[in-house]
Parts: structure tokens; C-alpha cells; sequence
């Protein structure tokens, strides 16, 4: 990838970051619905969740944030490369 690109490259990858965390958080809460049916995931600090709900919350919430993140980055260098012809990766 040429320096140009990779230049041209992060406000691109940095606006698909921001969607990522956006994205991720709205499928968070859907899953969790789901999954525990609650409305909201317990947060560390909450003294009413055990730990086992505690950290079952953040591992869902770290897996979905994952793959999301990995699509959204992915589906971003695509759209890069046919707008400009070079991967933005190495």
C-alpha cells in the first residue's frame, strides 16, 4: 500500500470505528434481551449481579463488539479498495 493510501486511509478507518461502537452497542442490547431477558446488561459496580452474570455480560458484550468491529473494518477497507484501487491493509 502506498503512503498516500494509508494517509487517505485513517479518517476512513476512523469514521468505521465510531460506526463499529455504534452498531455494536445497539446489537449488544438485542442479544442481551435475548439472552438474559433483561433491558439492560449488569455493570460491574452493580452489588445485585453476581459475578457470574457480570462477567457472562461483559463476554457477550466483547464478542459482539469483536465481530462486529472485524465486519465493519473488513466491509470499510473493501469499499476503500474499489474507490480508490488499493488495500489499505498490508
Amino acid at each position: 500500500m502506498s503512503k498516500l493510501a494509508k494517509v487517505a486511509y485513517r479518517p476512513f478507518g476512523l469514521v468505521a470505528g465510531l460506526v463499529a461502537g455504534a452498531i455494536s452497542g445497539i446489537v449488544f442490547k438485542q442479544v442481551w434481551r435475548r439472552v438474559a431477558h433483561q433491558d439492560d446488561a449488569p455493570a460491574a459496580l452493580e452489588s445485585e449481579y453476581g459475578l457470574g452474570e457480570i462477567i457472562a455480560a461483559a463476554a457477550i458484550q466483547g464478542a459482539v463488539f469483536a465481530t462486529v468491529k472485524a465486519l465493519v473494518d473488513r466491509l470499510g477497507a473493501k469499499g476503500f479498495e474499489r474507490l480508490t484501487g488499493e488495500w489499505p491493509g498490508s
